[in-house]
């Protein structure tokens, strides 16, 4: 037994090495550079950069409209992936064609994924031929406040069928002769929902919000692709912040408002573990 337990430490080295090399290393030594000064020195300045980061106008205004559009998407993706769950739950075996469909948008490549929506969302696109025969006004969704709606769609589109699959598991696992005895009671759909499905899957309820938060702040590509590394400001999110400090070399920026974001994300994540393990006593 012991030797067993020896062997598999043999097989983890490899890749214990490469996420010690790659991802932990890294991360102490970006701290630590975090509070220098750059110069060829290298000199020591404690939190003088995280205060002028702090002061930075664009970095305040990037993490702002980033929480503004995680709290948007991950809620919405969250609501849209258990209703879809629920209904191919209800639909199966006859649902696997739309259980399986349902994964393609998280397949496709992003490049190709853009291609589609400047496609839809262009000034003669779709989306404004249809508001033109409604006899509404066109859009020019790919500009100004109004991009915020095809990114948050784009995310969407492209997230939802990966929460759905996580749900549709959770679903499954739930003993049938509960609805049974719920049903025989005189429990509607509602009531069955908010007393035992909603109950039941609390641990993949939390494990989805969370997935797509972290999805939610890494929207950066989705912006990048349509607006560009200065898009408007409605929709400059902290990663075009850093990405464009990092292309002027200013790497203690880089460094200072991504180990900042970091802790916010670490407290975030605290409250919800938090409020999982409240939920999951109040219910037992």
């Amino acid at each position: 037994m012991f030797t067993g337990k020896k062997s598999v430490w043999l097989f983890l080295l490899p890749g214990l090495l490469g996420l010690m090399l790659f991802y932990i290393v890294p991360f102490f030594g970006g701290i630590y550079y975090s509070l220098t000064d750059g110069s060829f020195r290298n000199a020591f300045v404690g939190m003088d950069n995280y205060i002028a980061v702090w002061q930075n106008p664009m970095f305040l205004l990037g993490l702002k409209n980033t929480m503004q559009l995680s709290l948007v998407c991950a809620p919405l993706v969250w609501v849209l992936s258990f209703a879809i769950a629920s209904l191919l739950n209800r639909l199966r075996p006859q649902g696997a064609f739309f259980r399986n469909s349902v994964l393609l948008p998280y397949l496709m490549p992003s490049s190709a994924m853009l291609l589609i929506w400047l496609v839809i969302f262009d000034y003669g696109g779709v989306v404004n031929r249809l508001l033109a025969a409604l006899g509404l006004n066109r859009v020019i969704w790919l500009e100004g406040a109004a991009l915020r709606v095809p990114v948050v769609l784009l995310f969407v589109w492209k997230n939802l069928g990966f929460a759905v699959i996580i749900f549709l598991s959770a679903l499954q696992a739930i003993p049938q002769p509960l609805y049974e005895y719920a049903r025989l009671e005189g429990a509607g759909f509602w009531r069955q929902t908010f007393g035992i499905t909603l109950p039941m899957i609390v641990p993949t309820a939390f494990l989805v919000i969370i997935l797509e938060w972290i999805n939610a702040f890494k929207i950066f590509k989705e912006v990048y692709f349509i607006g560009g590394a200065y898009p408007d400001e409605t929709v400059y999110t902290l990663q075009n912040y850093m990405n464009n400090m990092y292309g002027k070399l200013n790497y203690q920026n880089v460094t200072t408002a991504a180990y900042s974001f970091a802790v916010i994300v670490f407290a975030l994540f605290g409250a919800l573990f938090l409020m999982q393990r409240r939920l999951i006593r109040k219910l037992m």
